[in-house]
């Protein structure tokens, strides 16, 4: 008898993941939540084909890889409008 189940392993992981983006920058933070949630997503609709290990790690290399896009599209958009905002109050 199985002690965890392959749901309950994955769902392990993603909540491991999520609970260490506490001290990350904006683009740790959305790197990790899209590869936990890529996981998530890679499980199920691997374990249609039989195989969900596989569709949760290319689930969570493509979610990684949405989530650091994201992230650094937020912060350079952040660093951004702080230099626009910090040069239009040097005048």
């Amino acid at each position: 008898m199985e002690l965890f189940g392959a749901g309950r392993r994955i769902a392990l992981v993603v909540l491991l993941g999520l609970a260490a983006c506490a001290p990350q920058t904006e683009t740790g933070r959305t790197t990790t939540t899209g590869a936990g949630l890529g996981a998530l997503s890679g499980a199920v609709v691997g374990s249609f084909s039989g195989n969900a290990g596989w569709g949760a790690l290319a689930g969570a290399g493509v979610g990684a890889a949405g989530g650091y896009a994201v992230g650094r599209s937020r912060e350079a958009r952040r660093d951004a409008y702080w230099h626009g905002y910090n040069d239009a109050y040097r005048r």
